[in-house]
């Protein structure tokens, strides 16, 4: 379910999506608002869940985290039991970065942030002790192109939106 959002959420949304630790000062002079207001806009984006959480994005290289892979899953089991067993395994490993469920050939695409190649093999053989999955196809990320956490927000009052 969307929510409406006026020119000035729309406003606040993109300042706190560019820097989360702006002061609400900075965030009410930036988008043309008073303080109160602004306050009271994000209080409700909060509330309504538009704003899930804030939170600070870490340099992985500065980590030595300098591996990304791209891991596909196909499984031949789809049972509840199954499931819960993988997902759990899935939230139990920081390196799990992110985690989807997909329609078509493949199941699942993990993304794994790790040291190295020999880091991503201890991963994968811990989650093969735990489920059983038919085909995991690992791909290392080579370069980043782009990354971003920040969602396009459209506006719905346009036509077409």
């Amino acid at each position: 379910m969307s929510v409406r959002l006026d020119d000035v959420d729309r406003k606040i949304l993109s300042q706190l999506q560019q820097d989360a630790s702006l002061s609400l000062d900075q965030i009410a002079e930036r988008v043309g608002a008073s303080k109160t207001p602004v306050w009271n806009r994000i209080r409700k984006l909060r509330e309504a869940g538009v704003i899930r959480k804030q939170v600070a994005i870490l340099n992985p290289e500065a980590l030595g985290l300098e591996a990304c892979f791209f891991v596909l899953v196909r499984t031949s089991e789809h049972d509840k039991d199954w499931a819960g067993r993988f997902l759990k395994a899935l939230r139990d490993r920081p390196e799990v970065v992110e985690a989807h469920r997909l329609a078509g050939d493949i199941d699942y695409i993990l993304k794994v942030q790790v040291r190295n190649a020999r880091a991503y093999d201890r991963f994968y053989q811990s989650l093969i002790s735990e489920v059983k999955i038919h085909n995991v196809t690992a791909l290392l990320s080579m370069e980043e192109i782009k990354a971003s956490s920040a969602l396009p927000i459209p506006d719905l009052s346009q036509k077409g939106a």
